[in-house]
């Protein structure tokens, strides 16, 4: 319960955003010694910003504390200082989450992390480089350099957490059907029951142990409904929990007491989860015919088995009210799971977004007459350069004619007075 006497809600998904830390700036300093110009320089260099990594927390199963606190910052570095000091780097920042959370670039909705695996640590956000103090700039041409490099900015992010339950088998079906009185006859699970729809408001997980001695985890699953996959009802929230079973038991109710049809709940259904998923929509399913207790029309059951044959499906009868086919369904289960194999079914789509940008990466165009620049290669330049000081501004073009800018711009007909635009800065062409 929280403050407020109400109930805690569990929670799958959230956003949230995590900037890692800055890297300090170069120092500009001398030595103050005879003979030396300008006493020699002596800057020290920035401190590494500090990176962000995600790590699977035991202890944790839901992303409740998340709601409440959606900033993460790693330190920022320290500044050099003279005599070479090196600024210190700053503290990596360790943000724990349940196992089973993926993390996307909210962006670009790419999968940046799955955090499946007990004891997992994945870095995601990388903190910028320290600068370097003007000792580095030093040369026999240019033995007091007043400029030194400023930290890079480090990485930031507005990030989707969303958990999904790590089960080897998923109950599915519509509200009401029984699924969480199965859950309670076969785990020491405790759902919440009554004789209304949507009496599950979250997912229950649950071991269950077959006469075997095998053990498999099982998910409740919230009741789906008819448009559940356009986010009618809770069925978009409970949806991408199925994702990761590798096994469906497809709980339909047979009893006619509620004067559904089982043929039709059992199309609605796997309707739902192929417009979510066509991934989802091929996993095996079994059909679980319930309330055979208190069944009043054999010919629904009859119908059903014949929808079970033509699409290829095993089917089972059982009263998760009493008992009765329970084994059975486990035993089977058990027997299916040791020939499904455990694949990885979240595929992480881009791994460099792990690593500060490619150096050389970036674009030239016209913009109302001006060259404009973008890119981080170049960005990352112009932010370490001192605009003022004609020294700086000479180690600026070397770097721009290592990474061939100069040689572009010449390409694309730059002419002596026109303007070339980084960042907000706009700088006029000398040939």
């Amino acid at each position: 319960m929280n403050r407020n006497g109400e109930e805690r809600m569990f929670t799958d998904y959230v956003k949230i955003i995590a900037k890692a830390g800055n890297g300090g700036n170069g120092a500009i300093s001398f030595r103050r010694e005879k003979y030396v110009a300008a006493g020699g320089p002596d800057g020290g260099d920035g401190g590494k910003g500090g990176d962000i990594y995600f790590e699977v927390d035991p202890d944790s199963n839901t992303l409740i504390d998340f709601r409440y606190n959606k900033k993460f910052k790693a330190e920022n570095g320290k500044n050099g200082e003279g005599s070479h000091r090196y600024g210190k780097s700053g503290d990596d920042l360790y943000i724990k989450v349940p196992i089973g959370t993926i993390i996307r670039d909210a962006k670009t909705n790419k999968v940046i992390a799955d955090l499946s695996k007990p004891g997992q640590k994945e870095l995601v956000l990388a903190g910028g480089r320290g600068g370097k103090g003007n000792s580095h700039f030093a040369t026999s041409t240019r033995q007091a350099p007043r400029f030194a490099q400023d930290g890079e900015q480090g990485e930031e992010k507005e990030l989707i957490l969303e958990l999904k339950l790590l089960a080897d088998v998923g109950l599915i079906g519509f509200p009401n059907v029984g699924k969480s009185t199965f859950l309670s006859m076969t785990t020491s699970a405790k759902p919440k029951i009554a004789d209304y729809h949507f009496t599950t408001l979250e997912p229950n997980l649950g071991v269950i142990k077959s006469e075997y001695g095998d053990s498999f985890v099982i998910a409740d699953i919230p009741g789906i409904i008819e448009g559940a996959s356009e986010g009618t009802g809770l069925g978009l929230q409970f949806l991408r929990h199925i994702e990761r079973t590798r096994l469906l038991l497809h709980v339909i109710d047979v009893s006619g007491s509620e004067g559904r049809d089982p043929v039709d709940d059992f199309y609605k259904i796997n309707t739902e989860l192929k417009k979510y998923s066509e991934k989802l929509s091929r996993r095996k399913q079994i059909i679980v015919a319930n309330k055979i207790d208190v069944m009043q029309d054999e010919s629904l059951y009859n119908r059903l088995a014949k929808v079970a044959k033509d699409n290829k499906m095993d089917i089972f009868k059982i009263s998760a009210a009493t008992g009765d086919g329970i084994n059975d369904l486990i035993n089977y289960v058990s027997k299916i799971l040791k020939t499904l194999p455990k694949e990885e079914l979240i595929d992480i789509e881009d791994s460099k977004i792990y690593t500060l940008k490619d150096e050389d990466d970036y674009t030239i165009y016209k913009e109302d007459g001006k060259f404009v620049i973008k890119g981080e290669a170049v960005e990352k330049v112009m932010r370490r350069v001192n605009i003022s000081d004609n020294e700086s501004l000479y180690y600026f073009q070397k770097s721009l004619d290592r990474l061939g800018v100069n040689q572009k711009l010449k390409e694309m007909g730059i002419k002596d007075g026109d303007i070339v635009k980084i960042n907000d800065y706009e700088l006029e062409w000398e040939d």
